[in-house]
């Protein structure tokens, strides 16, 4: 495979990672540390459905300084499956909640994009420690209710069909390089050709690498059945939601009401990009999360990429 140049890599160069693996619910959790525990909070990131950790790095390279955890979920990336819960949001909220204590982390800043805000949400709605909430293009409603409606029914279709072909066949199909294209080619925004060429890379890497197709199938039904507004009111901690004007999985106006749903949410809405936001504009993204930290946003941030 051709490699694309990844506009964040010097930024993300800069930054101490570690590679770690901690045993949870039956799952060989493979997550990586970014930075050095300090005084700060720490940061404990989840992911999007079908992504690992490599998807929320550019945003990891806007906050320098900042302690960070960033897990692949079970099944997908480098950890193992689940072996004592189901992969839905119930079972990776248990998942969630018994990492943050198997690593030390406590109170910890909990952020999750799109299929991890529900995860998120579900965790700390059933009484996860957590200091506060970031959630990064959240579902805010539920996805068939979506302005995009006619694809995640044909989503459904996609996956049900996955589940009713012979094992090899479904996997092939999950895996299916050109139907991944379609993907990511319906969710980018930018017009940046180079950003664009790094977008589809990363899906190509990544958007496949899950464990088998039970995974997937379990978390797609959690994807489309479960969404952050369920969870909302049982979530007393101060939380920021970081949306997008173009996003066609969850619009401004289901945000703004999702927003009034949380007893303390703040939401900041980045413009021209859509469900992209940690690859497209993860520098706003960074400084929305630096700012509700407390931190500088403008030391943080350094130099405009």
């Amino acid at each position: 495979m051709t490699a694309v140049p990844n506009p964040y890599a010097e930024r993300l160069a800069r930054v101490p990672a570690t590679d770690r693996t901690v045993r949870v619910l039956g799952s060989d959790t493979r997550y990586w540390e970014y930075g050095a525990r300090g005084d700060g909070p720490t940061l404990v990131l989840v992911h999007g459905f079908r992504g690992d950790h490599h998807g929320l790095e550019p945003v990891v390279a806007f906050l320098p300084g900042v302690h960070i955890v960033s897990p692949d979920l079970p099944g997908f990336g480098s950890s193992t499956p689940l072996g004592e819960v189901r992969h839905d949001i119930d079972g990776y909220g248990r998942w969630l909640a018994a990492f943050v204590a198997a690593i030390g982390a406590e109170r910890p800043v909990i952020v999750g994009h799109s299929f991890g805000s529900i995860v998120v949400s579900g965790a700390v709605a059933a009484g996860l420690d957590a200091d506060g909430v970031v959630l990064i293009n959240p579902i805010a409603a539920p996805a068939l209710a979506g302005p995009r409606g006619v694809l995640t029914r044909l989503a459904v279709f996609y996956y049900w069909l996955a589940a009713a072909l012979p094992e090899g066949l479904g996997f092939a199909l999950l895996r299916n390089r050109m139907i991944v294209r379609i993907m990511s080619l319906a969710m980018v925004k930018t017009r940046r050709r180079s950003l664009r060429r790094f977008v589809h890379d990363q899906h190509d890497r990544y958007f496949s690498a899950f464990a088998d197709r039970r995974v997937v199938l379990e978390a797609f039904r959690a994807s489309v059945s479960e969404d952050v507004s369920e969870f909302a009111a049982r979530i007393p901690q101060q939380t920021l939601l970081v949306a997008a004007d173009r996003d066609d999985i969850t619009p401004v106006l289901a945000q703004v009401r999702l927003q009034h749903l949380f007893p303390h949410a703040s939401l900041k809405i980045i413009a021209g990009v859509g469900h992209l936001i940690h690859y497209e504009k993860p520098r706003e993204a960074a400084g929305h999360i630096a700012r509700f930290l407390g931190l500088d946003a403008g030391t943080q941030l350094g130099e405009s990429q």
